[in-house]
C-alpha cells in the first residue's frame, strides 16, 4: 500500500510538471503580447494555459491582468479573489491583494477595495503603491456616500414637492367646485337690493291707488232728471 501510494504521488508531480511545461510557453507568449499592449491576443494565451493547468496561479494573475486591461473588471476581480489563501508566499499575497483592490476600486465597489489594500499592506507593509491606492480609496468611498446622501435628499425634496403639488391640485379642484366667497356676498347683497326694490315698487304702488281712489266722485255718479 505504501509503495502504491508513494507511486501515485509520483505519477501526480510528472503530469503537473508535464503539464507546466505546456502552459510555460503559452504564459511566455501571452506574456509579450501584453507588454505590447495586446491584451485581447494575450488573454487568449492566459487561457489556453489554463485550459492545461486550471489551478495555475501565474495563469489566473495573469488573465487577471490582462482582462482588468481590457476594462472588465468584475471578471478580474474573481479571477484574483478565486487565487487568495492559495499561496502562502506573503509577497504573491501582496500583489493578488493589490491587484484585486485596483479591480474593486475601478469597479467603484470602494469599501471592498480598501479591504484588499489593507489585506496586502499586511502580506507587505512597506508597500507605497498600495498605501497611495487605500487613501485614494477611501476618499472616493466619502466621496460616493456623500453623493447618496445628496441623492436621496433630492429624491425626497421631489416626493414632497409632487405631494405639495398634488395637495394645491386638489383645493384648486375643491375651489372650482365651490362658488367664490365674493360671489356669495355679493348674491346676497343682490338679494337684499332686489328686496328693497320690491317694497318700494309695493309702496309707490299702493300710493298710486290711494291717488286714485281720491280721483273716483263721493256719493255716487250724477244723471239727467
Amino acid at each position: 500500500m505504501r509503495t502504491c501510494f508513494i507511486l501515485l504521488i509520483s505519477l501526480c508531480v510528472l503530469s503537473a510538471r508535464v503539464a507546466a511545461q505546456k502552459e510555460n510557453p503559452l504564459l511566455r507568449q501571452g506574456n509579450n503580447l501584453y507588454d505590447k499592449g495586446n491584451y485581447k491576443e494575450a488573454e487568449k494565451d492566459y487561457r489556453k494555459a489554463l485550459e492545461l493547468n486550471k489551478e495555475s496561479i501565474k495563469g489566473k494573475f495573469n488573465l487577471g491582468a490582462a482582462v482588468y486591461k481590457e476594462k472588465n473588471y468584475d471578471e478580474s476581480a474573481k479571477l484574483y479573489g478565486d487565487l487568495i489563501e492559495k499561496n502562502q508566499d506573503q509577497d504573491i499575497q501582496a500583489k493578488i491583494y493589490h491587484n484585486l483592490g485596483n479591480s474593486l476600486l475601478d469597479a467603484k465597489q470602494y469599501d471592498k477595495s480598501i479591504l484588499a489594500y489593507k489585506n496586502a499592506l499586511m502580506n507587505n507593509p512597506k508597500d507605497l503603491d498600495t498605501k497611495y491606492n487605500l487613501e485614494y480609496a477611501k476618499m472616493m468611498l466619502k466621496k460616493q456616500q456623500q453623493q447618496q446622501k445628496d441623492k436621496n435628499k433630492q429624491d425626497k425634496d421631489k416626493k414632497d414637492q409632487k405631494k405639495d403639488q398634488q395637495k394645491q391640485d386638489q383645493q384648486k379642484d375643491q375651489q372650482k367646485n365651490q362658488p367664490p366667497q365674493d360671489q356669495k356676498k355679493l348674491s346676497k347683497e343682490e338679494a337684499n337690493r332686489m328686496l328693497e326694490a320690491l317694497k318700494n315698487d309695493e309702496k309707490k304702488t299702493m300710493q298710486k291707488v290711494n291717488k286714485e281712489k281720491v280721483k273716483v266722485p263721493v256719493g255716487g255718479i250724477d244723471k239727467d232728471w
